[in-house]
């Protein structure tokens, strides 16, 4: 067994688990919609973004295991949007909340490993603790990725099965030729995480994990959740798109233990002021649907 430590420093997948254990399995979404800013009295600014990020970090301290800022919402306003965010990860990283930069990067060669470098480098610009990927120009072209990733005790989520109906007839799609001929899209980007985690070493949880949407079944898409392997998951769609924390072990089955349950617009509907009882409400729902004491 790999003591799971890169360069002295503990890898991605310790270093969750831990996170999981003595918090819970909550991944904040912090999504600065203009909408929300707006209902918030915030500007689409530096000052507003800093403001709304600061409300995000402060609530999901010491209740929730990882934040997820969406990249989006922050690169609309430009070099003032990067500053924010900026803050907002630094600020997580002083709370002890690991970071997901959710950027669905995804690009061949050094294009690839350049992003993974601005968002994963741990001297980089940016730090995160993870960062979202898109396999859609073939699994290999990840590769250059994971190697920046697990050299800076970083990780990786790969988008696997969507949400977003459109994705469907590509995931499901049954592949004609090579290793994973005859299965889907989906379940052969399921397949090729399992085999980097085996390949990275012995632990609970992979530096590789999978984004399943939460809203979906499996089933349709081909996946055998036994084939998840160490994966962590990370799961949108819970809260305002309907998935239920109560139903996590009858969506994951075995692997629910691995589920990060994300969420962002359900947890902003009582405003500012309310987002810090919310994010408690959904840490204490998750310890209770998995079994732990609350």
């Amino acid at each position: 067994m790999t003591d799971g430590t890169t360069g002295g420093a503990a890898s991605f997948g310790v270093r969750l688990a831990a996170a999981i254990g003595s918090r819970s399995a909550l991944c904040v979404g912090i999504d600065p919609h203009a909408a929300t800013l707006a209902a918030w009295g915030l500007g689409r600014d530096e000052e507003g973004l800093t403001a709304f990020g600061a409300t995000l970090v402060d609530a999901a301290a010491g209740r929730a295991a990882i934040v997820k800022p969406q990249i989006a919402f922050f690169e609309a306003a430009g070099v003032a949007g990067y500053r924010a965010l900026d803050a907002t990860i630094r600020r997580a990283r002083d709370a002890g909340l690991l970071v997901v930069a959710d950027v669905k990067r995804g690009d061949i060669g050094s294009t690839g490993d350049d992003y993974a470098l601005a968002w994963l480098d741990r001297d980089g610009p940016f730090a995160a603790d993870a960062m979202t990927v898109s396999p859609y120009l073939g699994y290999g072209s990840l590769a250059g990725t994971v190697d920046v990733a697990r050299r800076n005790g970083a990780g990786v989520f790969v988008l696997a099965a969507t949400s977003n109906p459109e994705a469907r007839v590509l995931q499901t799609a049954v592949l004609a030729e090579g290793p994973r001929a005859g299965r889907s899209v989906a379940a052969g980007i399921v397949l090729d995480v399992a085999d980097d985690n085996r390949a990275g070493g012995d632990q609970p949880l992979g530096d590789i994990g999978l984004v399943l949407g939460a809203t979906l079944a499996l089933d349709d898409f081909g996946i055998d959740r036994d084939s998840i392997g160490t994966a962590p998951v990370l799961a949108p769609g819970f809260g305002a798109q309907g998935a239920r924390i109560e139903d996590l072990r009858a969506l994951y089955g075995s692997r629910a233990e691995q589920v990060l349950v994300s969420e962002s617009r359900g947890l902003l509907t009582d405003g500012p002021d309310g987002v810090a009882g919310l994010v408690a409400d959904r840490a204490d729902r998750i310890r209770r649907a998995l079994g732990a004491a609350a």
